[in-house]
């Protein structure tokens, strides 16, 4: 249950990406090593049928996979909550491995630029959009701190928490794994946000078809030598040019 006694829906799904966020670990440290690497893989064990989320085993941890496990979590307790068929075998296909950025479910959500909404899109799990009006707690939320998407991009995933004022200034929150503390929230400001594409969880239970779609998504996989632009980014996610 969330603070003043909200509980996740078929229609909410960011109350229960929020309730995951309570049961994820606090700190451990930020790194993009092969040590993250291997903890994250070793965080999540599927089996038959099921599937074991350990997240305190993913330490130290980054953005891209403390988000993810987030969103597994979500899915898991979607399924022991009944708000959506049990994944089953599919399990095995969403735990994270040493993928190339573009393959499979976690090489697109460990990619450079929309990674999380370009699965979004092609999974028709939610809806992306770039408007912090629309934005909610709980969405998704792929911050770009400069104007430059794929090899020379800047980007941070996280997870949207809300606005609010700091010094006078409008400042962004979010939880995510931040340097150099690891998991938890952080607040900053907004000005330094150069753009955002939010992925809002809508239809998890979508999740299943991925045999639908192409092994390897070729926009991303270009992400890690070639740049693309904003623009470019926001039609690979199904979003309108603002």
């Amino acid at each position: 249950m969330l603070a003043g006694g909200l509980l996740a829906s078929a229609s909410d799904f960011n109350a229960l990406v929020l309730e995951q966020i309570r049961t994820m670990p606090d700190g451990g440290g930020y790194a993009t090593t092969r040590e993250a690497h291997a903890a994250l893989n070793s965080s999540v064990q599927p089996g038959a049928g099921s599937v074991s989320i350990q997240a305190a085993k993913a330490c130290p941890s980054y953005c891209s996979g403390a988000t993810y496990l987030v969103f597994l979590k979500t899915l898991q307790a979607a399924e022991k909550k009944g708000l959506m068929p049990p994944l089953g075998s599919v399990w095995a296909s969403l735990a994270p491995k040493s993928s190339p950025d573009g393959v499979g479910i976690w090489g697109r959500w460990n990619a450079n630029g929309p990674g999380a909404s370009r699965l979004f899109h092609e999974l028709q799990l939610g809806r992306n959009f770039t408007s912090y009006a629309e934005a909610r707690p709980g969405d998704f939320m792929k911050i770009f701190w400069i104007d430059a998407v794929g090899i020379k991009e800047r980007g941070h995933l996280v997870i949207f928490l809300g606005e609010e004022e700091k010094d006078g200034e409008p400042h962004v929150r979010f939880w995510s794994s931040n340097k150099p503390h690891g998991y938890g929230e952080k607040s900053v400001a907004k000005t330094k946000i150069a753009r955002a594409i939010f992925s809002r969880l809508e239809a998890p239970s979508n999740i299943r078809n991925l045999a639908s779609i192409p092994k390897k998504d070729e926009y991303l996989a270009s992400l890690l030598t070639h740049e693309s632009s904003f623009a470019e980014a926001l039609q690979q996610s199904g979003v309108a040019a603002p």
